[in-house]
C-alpha cells in the first residue's frame, strides 16, 4: 500500500486511492489499510465546469482511462454525467414538438399524428424501462439488449423500429445541444421490416370495385383510385379545391382526427393532381347527387363537415365488395394503384413524384421502382430502338453510267 508522499502524488496526478468504510486508514489517527482499495481516475470538463471521475480496481486502469479521458475531451466526444433523465428530456421535448418550437430535419412541424404515436412509444416501450437513467448513461449496448429483448417476446419488427423512432429525435437534439457527447440510437442493428407488397387493382378490376359501391360512396374511392389522394387529404377536401375547368385537384392542407385541417404531409405535399375524364365523370355525378351546388366539403360526413369517419367509409365499401364476390381494397392501396396506373401510362418518374407528393423522386422510386419499366428484355429492346435511330443508313450508290466509245 502506498505510503502517505505516493497518496499525495496521485492526487497530483488526477488519481485518488479510495478505502472502503471500515478500512484503519480512514481513522484520525490513521493506521494500516485492511481494506482492498479501489483507484478513481479523475479529469477537469471545462465545457461542464465539473470533475469527471471513474473508479477502477487497478491504478494501471485508472492511468489509462485518464489518458483515454482527456484525449476525448479535447475531441468534445467526452462529457460529465447529466443529471437530467431520459424522462425529464422526453417531456420536454414533446412540449416543445406540441407547441412547434422542435421541429423535424426539413424544418417542418412536427404532425399531430406522428406526436401521438412518438408519445405511445415512450410510455409503452421506453419509459418504462428507461424513464429514470441519466440521459448521459444509456449506452447503445443497453439499446441493443432492449432491441433483442423485444425481438424475443414475438414483437414485429416495424414495431420495434417506431419505438425508438422518439428516440433517435430526442437524442438527435441532446446532441445539437451539447447535451451528450455520445448519440446511442445511432449504429444499432435493428431487425429487417419484409412488409409484403400493397394490392394494386386491374383497370377491370377497379371499374367494377367502383360499380359496387352504393352511389354516394363512388366519389370518394374513384378520387382515390384516379388521385391518388392519402386518406387526411381527401378528409380535407374541398370542392373549392376541385377545378373543372382547368382540370386539376388542387391538394392545400390535409385532416387530423384530433387537430382538423393540418399542413399536407410535407412541403410537396401541396401540389396539383391531373383531373382525368374518368374520374371528372365520377365527380361530377358525386356533386349532382350531393345536390350542395358545389360548395362545402366533396366527402362530407353525415352532419355535412369535413373529415369523414374511415372506419365507417371502409366497412360499407367492404359489405358491398364481399356482396358482390369481389376482394375488397383499401384507401391507401387505392394511391398505389394510382401510381401503377400513372407508370403504365407513360408517366416520368419525376412527374410521378410531383403528383404523389412525395418529398423527392427518391422515395418514389424506392416505392415504386419495381413497377418501372427495367428488366432485361425491355432494356435491350429500349436500347436497341434508340442504336438503330442513331445508326446512319448505308445509302445506295449512284447507278454508273456507261460511256460509248466510237470506232
Amino acid at each position: 500500500m502506498p505510503r502517505a508522499p505516493v497518496l499525495q502524488q496521485l492526487v497530483a496526478e488526477g488519481l485518488r486511492v479510495r478505502h472502503q468504510r471500515f478500512c484503519w486508514s480512514l481513522r484520525p489517527d490513521g493506521g494500516p489499510c485492511i481494506c482492498v482499495p479501489t483507484f478513481q481516475g479523475q479529469v477537469w470538463s471545462g465545457r461542464d465546469r465539473k470533475q469527471i471521475r471513474k473508479s477502477f480496481l487497478t491504478l494501471e486502469e485508472a492511468q489509462a482511462w485518464r489518458v483515454d479521458a482527456k484525449a476525448r475531451l479535447r475531441r468534445g466526444t467526452l462529457r460529465a454525467p447529466s443529471v437530467i433523465t431520459l424522462r425529464q428530456e422526453a417531456e420536454d421535448w414533446l412540449e416543445r414538438a406540441t407547441a412547434g418550437v422542435i421541429r423535424t430535419r426539413s424544418g417542418d412541424a412536427y404532425k399531430p399524428a406522428a406526436l401521438r404515436a412518438y408519445r405511445f412509444a415512450l410510455n409503452r416501450h421506453l419509459l418504462p424501462r428507461f424513464g429514470n437513467v441519466r440521459l448521459s448513461a444509456l449506452t447503445p449496448v443497453m439499446l441493443q439488449d432492449f432491441i433483442e429483448q423485444m425481438l424475443a417476446a414475438g414483437l414485429a419488427p416495424s414495431t420495434i423500429r417506431n419505438a425508438l423512432l422518439p428516440l433517435r429525435a430526442i437524442y438527435r437534439r441532446a446532441v445539437q445541444r451539447d447535451e451528450v457527447a455520445i448519440n446511442p440510437t445511432l449504429n444499432l442493428a435493428l431487425p429487417a421490416v419484409r412488409g409484403k407488397r400493397d394490392r394494386i387493382a386491374r383497370v377491370e378490376e377497379a371499374t367494377a370495385l367502383l360499380a359496387a359501391l352504393p352511389a354516394g360512396d363512388r366519389g370518394l374511392w374513384a378520387t382515390a383510385l384516379y388521385g391518388g389522394l392519402r386518406m387526411g387529404e381527401l378528409q380535407a377536401l374541398d370542392w373549392a379545391n376541385v377545378d373543372f375547368d382547368e382540370n386539376v385537384i388542387r391538394v392545400e392542407r390535409g385532416w387530423d382526427r384530433q387537430a382538423g385541417f393540418i399542413e399536407t404531409k410535407s412541403r410537396a405535399g401541396t401540389r396539383r393532381v391531373p383531373l382525368t375524364q374518368t374520374l371528372r365523370t365520377y365527380l361530377l355525378e358525386h356533386r349532382l347527387q350531393q345536390g350542395t351546388g358545389g360548395v362545402g366539403p366533396v366527402f362530407p360526413t353525415p352532419q355535412g363537415k369535413h373529415g369523414f369517419n374511415p372506419s365507417h367509409t371502409n366497412l360499407r365499401a367492404k359489405t358491398a365488395w364481399l356482396e358482390a364476390g369481389l376482394t375488397p381494397i383499401g384507401l391507401h392501396e387505392c394511391r398505389h394503384t394510382f401510381a401503377a396506373y400513372m407508370i403504365a401510362a407513360g408517366i416520368n418518374p419525376k412527374a410521378l413524384s410531383t403528383y404523389m407528393g412525395h418529398s423527392s423522386i427518391t422515395v418514389t422510386l424506392d416505392r415504386y421502382g419495381h413497377l418501372l419499366p427495367g428488366n432485361e428484355h425491355e432494356a435491350a429492346t429500349l436500347l436497341d430502338t434508340w442504336l438503330t435511330a442513331q445508326t446512319p443508313q448505308p445509302t445506295e450508290p449512284p447507278p454508273r453510267r456507261l460511256t460509248l466509245i466510237r470506232a
